[in-house]
């Protein structure tokens, strides 16, 4: 008898392949108690071996220092390659050209260019400053002047809220790979026909850069479908249906939600995608299952360096 009666191929997530690469991301503390939190996070991850892990910017630089205090430290510490975010709001050139400089100096050795978002936030015009970098592809071809820095910049699978057209944002992508970026990172989604779909247009353009997918984990459900919307990103009913009912029960919601991303990154295996971008809101459990699923394991020298 055929051991495999129904004819179908086997999944590559059943039988997880051995080049699974993650990333994290996370966003600098704004207090004593969030930073503990964050260095626990980072502390649980950082044995899974990840190829980097990058620390946000808030809107407007507004969270600057803090941002380049962790990344600083995680350059210093050594354990993970620090990736540190950066942004051209609200900044002359020669500010931002010092704070690249004062990274290569640091041992930081990747940034993620991103234009940024104004101090109001999603949604508000952006006016570059008078003597500042104007665009992410003036900020990439910057810091390319100054040092070799890895680059990676975002890219949007259902295009970005001031884009006129998903053409237009995947013009604006192609130009960000002219001016020297080596990757991109996708806004979350939660579809995965959505991820495969726009691979397959930026493929057909060109753009042969790795488009790594950002994973969003729902640590809270209403929290991030409200962000989802303000982001350009799609929340389908589907999704909201595994939620309902789950609002005064952190519990089972959690359960949900791990169920969730599994499901979505494992789908995502059987597609051939093998890198992961992992949005994580400063918090290692939800993401570390989902790692171990993936078939990473913590190496045990670096377990024994804590």
């Amino acid at each position: 008898m055929s051991e495999n009666p129904t004819c179908e191929l086997p999944r590559a997530s059943r039988t997880l392949p051995s080049d699974i690469r993650v990333s994290f991301e996370f966003f600098p503390p704004k207090t004593v108690a969030m930073e503990a939190m964050l260095w626990e996070s980072i502390n649980r991850l950082a044995p899974l071996r990840p190829s980097f892990m990058s620390v946000t910017y808030g809107a407007a630089g507004s969270t600057r220092e803090r941002t380049h205090a962790t990344v600083a430290r995680l350059a210093k510490e050594g354990v993970v390659k620090p990736a540190a975010h950066l942004t051209c709001v609200d900044a002359a050139r020669g500010e931002i050209d010092a704070i690249v400089q004062g990274y290569w100096e640091a041992g930081v050795r990747h940034i993620i260019a991103l234009r940024g978002d104004p101090q109001e936030g999603l949604g508000a015009k952006f006016c570059p400053h008078p003597d500042g970098y104007e665009s992410s592809c003036a900020l990439i071809a910057g810091i390319k002047r100054i040092a070799d820095f890895e680059i990676s910049v975002s890219a949007y699978p259902e295009r970005h809220p001031e884009s006129l057209s998903l053409d237009a944002d995947i013009d604006f992508l192609r130009a960000k790979v002219d001016a020297g970026a080596n990757r991109a990172i996708t806004q979350f989604f939660f579809e995965n026909e959505i991820y495969l779909n726009y691979l397959e247009k930026l493929r057909a353009r060109g753009i042969d850069i790795p488009i790594v997918p950002g994973i969003m984990p729902m640590q809270n459900f209403k929290q991030t479908a409200g962000f989802a919307k303000k982001a350009g990103a799609s929340v389908p009913q589907w999704l909201a249906d595994r939620f309902e009912g789950l609002d005064d029960d952190p519990q089972t919601r959690r359960l949900v939600a791990a169920t969730v991303a599994a499901e979505q990154v494992l789908g995502l295996v059987d597609h051939g995608v093998r890198d992961f971008h992992f949005y994580t809101n400063n918090r290692a459990d939800l993401v570390y299952a989902i790692c171990h699923l993936l078939g990473l394991r913590p190496r045990l020298e670096l377990k024994a360096a804590e």
